[in-house]
């Protein structure tokens, strides 16, 4: 362990204040990130970030709400007279993360045991959060994780945005974490059964596996085309690393053609503009993002990508893929306009990957989602489930039942999910956030919007800074802001309290504020 070392900051006006010496403590844990420190929001005796939503407690540097998977070091801090004083070692310093204290499996099973006390079927965000929330709450007996990749968990969201990105960089966890807490992990495990009366599984490959308690996050499968010559070549949609890597190398100063302008669609588009000769995007909506951000905002990002040279082709349908000797080489639309296109990603959307479950006696909605109760339990005792495939009571919006399959809500439900394995009774309460980045420009986004009627913006969509308020009735329902930090963070924080924001507030505020100051959100203003 290093030697402590005490770091000394004056005030050029004031004594300062626990806020105050707090911010100096952010600022030693985020010594790179001057704009973190200034922009985070504190709240409830937490703070959290402005550009993912995760909040550390500021007493203990324990993460409490998602993303992320680490906590942060804490420092001893005293405040004299004008000095605030910090005492921390440098290899806290230098770390900036804390990977809190776990338990160690005390059963390590030999070879492929053929019982384990906890099974998670499905090794993202969900399925490893609920392992490593288990061990650390003190869990030691088997836990195995299985799943349809060939890698160890990995960030599945980074694909679209950095499609060269290689598995070793994507990696959540090293292999040593897996090891060294006895977290099994099963790769290129397909579970084809699931026996709920004699809990047990059975993986295609035919190896049965026993549990006592079982999680099932498989996430969603893509969506893939319909059309006339779908079987060419070339044609993706992107569920791995190898996916991903083939599309670069493929649209590597080639013509590329994106289908649908959402999330997926949209950030593959931005990617390839800088490696491909061409970029077009298809998609059936007036503008990206309609559904989700409203058409005003839409337009304002299609304009972004206009100028940055992609090119669009909305209010139409792929109708045929046609091919030359097997290959991809035009992507005929429903318009009757010809693209020519020499790779070609499908983005229209996911369906849940449940369909193993349709036997088992685990409750299925119309979809195909797994129904859950706020302790992410199903309809069977000891099966739990979590991520893109479940529905859950939305708390802050009247226990609504959603899918909501954002990064963000995988971490927070498969925490929910382990602490309810061992008895402790926990609630899903997280308030849904995510961001995306474009051309550099990062947009975020906090609540949960669908069904919105009105749109009330602050700021300039043209210079692409702006927040807009999402409202249903007269209650805000969501916010989605761009170059206007902390905002999204700071109705989070106050929509997480309990608090709700209404329709006439935001109005006042974009009717007569000159300055864009947004402290009336935390009832600090006028």
């Amino acid at each position: 362990m290093a030697q402590p070392a005490t770091s000394t900051l004056r005030s050029a006006c004031q004594p300062p204040t626990l806020t105050q010496a707090l911010r100096t403590v952010w600022r030693l844990q985020f010594a790179t990130s001057r704009t973190w420190r200034m922009a985070s929001v504190l709240s409830r005796g937490r703070v959290r970030c402005p550009w993912h939503g995760a909040c550390f407690n500021i007493s203990t540097g324990d993460l409490e709400d998602f993303p992320g998977l680490d906590s942060l070091h804490k420092f001893q801090v005293k405040i004299e007279k004008e000095k605030v004083y910090i005492r921390a070692s440098k290899q806290a310093l230098q770390l900036q993360r804390r990977t809190k204290m776990m338990a160690k499996c005390i059963s390590p099973s030999a070879g492929h045991s053929g019982s384990t006390n906890v099974l998670i079927v499905g090794a993202g965000a969900a399925g490893l959060v609920c392992a490593e929330t288990l061990r650390q709450e003190g869990f030691s007996d088997r836990i195995v994780l299985c799943t349809l990749d060939r890698h160890l968990p990995y960030d599945r969201p980074k694909l679209s945005k950095s499609l060269d990105a290689q598995p070793e960089q994507l990696a959540l966890r090293p292999k040593e974490f897996f090891r060294a807490y006895g977290i099994e992990v099963l790769t290129e495990a397909q579970v084809i059964t699931v026996d709920v009366r004699n809990k047990k599984v059975v993986f295609k490959d035919g190896f049965k596996l026993e549990y006592s308690k079982l999680l099932l996050a498989p996430g969603s499968s893509p969506k893939t085309l319909s059309c006339k010559g779908k079987e060419v070549e070339n044609v993706f949609t992107i569920r791995t690393p190898e996916d991903a890597n083939r599309i670069v190398r493929l649209a590597r100063g080639r013509n590329a053609v994106v289908v649908g302008a959402g999330f997926l669609g949209m950030e593959v588009a931005a990617y390839l503009t800088e490696k491909a000769h061409s970029v077009s995007v298809v998609e059936l909506e007036e503008t990206p993002f309609r559904k989700f951000l409203g058409e005003r905002v839409g337009r304002a990002l299609m304009k972004m990508f206009e100028n940055n040279h992609v090119k669009f082709y909305m209010q139409t349908e792929v109708l045929e893929l046609r091919a030359q000797e097997g290959k991809l080489k035009e992507v005929v639309l429903k318009s009757s306009k010809v693209i020519r296109a020499d790779v070609c990603v499908v983005g229209i959307g996911a369906v849940p990957a449940t369909g193993f479950l349709r036997q088992s006696g685990v409750t299925l909605d119309s979809r195909g989602f797994i129904p859950v109760n706020k302790m992410m339990q199903t309809n069977v005792p000891g099966v739990f489930a979590a991520g893109d495939a479940v529905t859950f009571p939305l708390a802050w919006r009247n226990n609504r039942k959603v899918n909501i399959p954002h990064w963000q809500m995988a971490h927070a439900q498969g925490r929910v999910a382990a602490q309810n394995m061992l008895a402790q009774e926990a609630e899903m309460s997280t308030v849904p956030y995510l961001w995306t980045a474009m051309f550099g420009k990062s947009l975020r986004y906090a609540g949960y919007g669908e069904g919105f009627d009105d749109v009330i913006i602050q700021g300039g969509l043209e210079e692409l800074k702006f927040v807009a308020f999402y409202t249903k009735g007269d209650e805000v329902t969501a916010v989605a802001s761009m170059n206007y930090d902390p905002i999204v963070s700071k109705v989070a924080e106050v929509l997480a309290s309990g608090r709700t924001i209404r329709k006439r507030e935001v109005e006042l505020f974009v009717l007569h504020s000159k300055t864009g100051d947004m402290s009336w959100i935390t009832g600090k203003g006028s």
